[in-house]
């Protein structure tokens, strides 16, 4: 491990200098690659939902991990739109003058070398390196177990393309084992090469880098994320919105997980909302005014309201109105993604400005809460801590600055 950490360490100083055209070529070949191995990386991951599914993952669990040909196409079409993106390396932020007559910038600059820890997800081994790579950083990629397989086949993929760019091989490393311990050596920063750690995966992971990180860490630690539907809102808009936030995708972070409503919108609102999704197959458990709009709904218990279901199940409670829903989103939620469906602006604004989350959202789905679809190409996880990066980390968040002073012989009195 140490070792691992030398060769990135050395790889990010070569990347911090890479050009971005040497950088955009490099992504090219790592898509391409991707696109060439397909059938290679699909046989890799069935090998690995075989495994998973002995040990009796649940079907969230089973989502993310699974690769078909789409989602390995969405891949290499990520590692695309990374190369499409302005690169953030050297950029200047801020520039000003002194009364001296000195120049200050203010200049982006890469972070230097990525800890990234994951578990289920074998499609950040290509997100991850992508970004990384456009930033001008070296990661060194820790997968779990039960991805091992498939990351390995990627990563090797990558890294061949990498090298065949001419950029140095190691700016991509997989730690090549699945023993717990590589994770501790990583959360002690391998002797000052790590500079950031990113863990994305389930609770107790996230909990164990927070608590024993000795480096920064990007990351959150749940997706309670709500969806607040006010008496102005557009009932079929709302209908959608709701459904397609629980249900596109449960296993992700940006699934909803409540469903809070005006108590003037009950009869226009709740009851066909209720309706909509239990026919699209979600388990609805809400408060007493909710089961009484419909037999199917079950009682929700104090557990429900700050629960991170990552299946399809919904808590559903009636509040009186736009401060109600504010409160309970400050007291059960997690600070990650939550939404307001209303026709008013004035309520749309205060929601926006009050709502204390990293992503906020009028009338859309939670579920556009993803670095892809903010533009960013992809995403190396979502942090919603307020230490220099918060939403979808992408290659602008994976950089820090420095200054640059230039003078013409001016000293200090």
């Amino acid at each position: 491990m140490l070792y691992m950490g030398r060769l990135a360490r050395g790889a990010a100083a070569e990347l911090a200098l890479a050009s971005t055209d040497a950088k955009n070529a490099a992504l090219g070949r790592m898509a391409a690659r991707l696109e060439a191995g397909t059938e290679t990386i699909i046989g890799a991951n069935r090998q690995d939902l075989e495994a998973a599914e002995k040990k009796g993952r649940d079907a969230a669990f089973l989502d993310r991990l699974r690769l078909d040909g789409l989602r390995v196409a969405a891949m290499a079409r990520g590692l695309h739109e990374i190369a499409a993106l302005p690169d953030p390396v050297g950029a200047t932020m801020a520039s000003w003058t002194r009364p001296n007559g000195l120049e200050i910038s203010r200049v982006r600059v890469p972070l230097g070398v990525i800890g990234m820890i994951y578990e289920s997800r074998p499609n950040v081994t290509a997100d991850a390196s992508g970004l990384c790579l456009k930033a001008g950083n070296a990661v060194i990629l820790r997968s779990g177990s039960e991805s091992f397989l498939t990351s390995l086949v990627i990563s090797n993929l990558l890294t061949e393309a990498i090298t065949a760019s001419g950029l140095p091989g190691p700016a991509i490393q997989l730690v090549p084992t699945v023993d717990r311990s590589a994770v501790g050596f990583m959360l002690g920063g391998l002797e000052g090469a790590i500079d950031v750690i990113v863990p994305r995966g389930g609770k107790s992971l996230v909990e164990r880098v927070q608590e024993e990180a000795r480096v920064p860490v990007f990351a959150h630690l749940e997706g309670v994320c709500h969806v607040y539907v006010d008496e102005n809102a557009d009932l079929d808009m709302a209908k959608n919105i709701v459904v397609n936030a629980k249900m596109r995708r449960t296993g992700i972070c940006g699934a909803a997980e409540t469903l809070l409503v005006s108590h003037k919108a009950v009869d226009t609102h709740l009851i066909p909302i209720v309706d909509a999704l239990i026919e699209a197959g979600c388990e609805v458990r809400g408060d007493p005014e909710t089961q009484r709009t419909d037999s199917r709904v079950k009682p929700a218990t104090d557990d429900d309201w700050g629960a991170e279901y990552l299946a399809p199940i919904i808590a559903v409670k009636v509040v009186d109105g736009l401060d109600e829903a504010i409160a309970h989103i400050a007291a059960y939620g997690s600070q990650h993604t939550d939404a307001i469906v209303t026709n008013d602006q004035g309520i749309a604004d205060t929601f926006l400005a009050r709502v204390d989350s990293a992503i906020v959202l009028h009338n859309a789905s939670t579920q556009f809460a993803d670095g892809g679809e903010f533009g960013m190409g992809a995403e190396i996880g979502i942090a919603t801590g307020r230490f220099h990066a918060r939403g979808p980390v992408g290659v602008e968040q994976l950089t820090t600055f420095k200054y640059v002073v230039r003078g013409q012989g001016q000293t200090r009195p």
